[in-house]
């Protein structure tokens, strides 16, 4: 029947919309943080399991992750089919995003059963709905941050002072660490404005490489692959978050989940993390074929793999690991409020390392700690 001119209209209008929202979702390369706005792409699943396979609780698990090299678990595991191969009968449902306030939104909302995202909206979400939403239940990645600035106005830290650099967002994972180094080099920064000492400039990712060629930032604290990018446009890297911390390793990437999903179907949640795991085995054993992988599967998600002189250098920064570094999360945490960004959080019971660390010991690996910040 003909569509009357009302229906007409409404048409029209969502084929504008559908129209306007397509390059927002191809391409842009984000990191975690607060309060930014991002766009999620619906897609199909990833996998269809065959007919006979043994389906678990759930006939579906719809999965989110960043077009970001550190995701590189997610893209690879769903590439491989190696989390699919675990899960059986159960499809996956993939969806990208990129920031991490929408992912939370989603994972609140009922969209979105596990994810992949960064330390600063977990531990943002896990405070805003007073413990009641999520979970971490693995780690992914560590690593994969650099200091990246323009060498003919910069040479040394101490040039720092006086210059404008970039974040991704105002109190994101990168822009807390920033702050809390300025800190520590006895400089004082607005951290609602961005002024003071060092004029902080938090820029979206996707801008922030052409801000950088302008000549309106002097530099950025990103993570990959956009600091490989920034060096790829002739700037060169400063400083490597990773010399900052102990051991070398902090939380870039963790996995939460639902915890209404991990209640009604656990068997779903660990089936997903003898995926991650094995994924991360494949990933450090395969470094070569692994960046091949996450790079197709950058292009299948955004339309355009990586350049090799942006994810050659970027990949090797990027260090996928099981275990959550969750001493890290407190300490980046501890960051956040010592920078008058959050309030002091209750973050007991963030982590539920349980099927974490039954799929470990099944697996022969050592089991990974929560800190103290677990269920109780």
């Amino acid at each position: 029947m003909p569509a009357t001119g009302t229906t007409a209209r409404k048409t029209l209008r969502r084929s504008v919309v559908a129209a306007a929202a397509l390059p927002l979702l191809i391409g842009g390369l984000a990191s975690c943080g607060y309060g930014s706005q991002a766009k999620k792409d619906d897609a199909k699943p990833a996998a269809v399991p065959a007919a006979d396979a043994k389906k678990l609780s759930a006939s579906e698990v719809r999965i989110g992750y960043f077009p970001n090299l550190t995701h590189a678990t997610a893209l690879v595991g769903l590439q491989e089919g190696l989390i699919a191969k675990e899960l059986g009968g159960t499809a996956i449902k993939p969806q990208t995003f990129n920031a991490g306030p929408s992912e939370i939104e989603a994972l609140n909302g009922g969209s979105l059963d596990i994810g992949f995202i960064g330390p600063s909206p977990s531990i943002n979400g896990y405070v805003k709905s007073k413990g009641q939403n999520l979970r971490i239940i693995s780690g992914s990645a560590s690593g994969g941050v650099k200091l990246v600035v323009n060498p003919d106005k910069i040479k040394t830290l101490d040039d720092l002072k006086g210059k404008k650099i970039a974040t991704p967002q105002k109190g994101n994972t990168q822009d807390v660490a920033f702050l809390n180094w300025i800190s520590s080099k006895g400089w004082s920064v607005d951290p609602e404005s961005g002024k003071g000492d060092v004029s902080v400039v938090r820029t979206d990712n996707k801008v922030t490489p052409d801000a950088f060629k302008q000549g309106s930032i002097d530099g950025a604290w990103v993570p990959e692959p956009t600091a490989s990018k920034l060096v790829s446009d002739g700037g060169s890297v400063l400083l490597d978050e990773t010399s900052l911390w102990p051991d070398k390793k902090f939380v870039i990437t963790n996995v939460i989940v639902s915890q209404k999903f991990l209640k009604e179907h656990a068997d779903v949640v660990e089936a997903v993390l003898k995926g991650t795991v094995k994924t991360n085995e494949w990933i450090n054993a395969n470094p070569e074929k692994a960046k091949a992988s996450a790079n197709a599967k950058l292009a299948a998600d955004g339309g355009k793999p990586l350049d090799a002189k942006v994810i050659d250098p970027a990949w090797p920064s990027i260090l996928v690991t099981d275990d959550p570094l969750a001493g890290t999360l407190k300490t980046e945490s501890d960051w956040a409020v010592k920078a008058k960004l959050i309030e002091q959080p209750d973050l007991t019971g963030i982590y539920d390392l349980t099927l974490l660390n039954k799929v470990l010991k099944a697996a022969g690996k050592p089991e990974v700690s929560d800190a103290g910040l677990g269920v109780k």
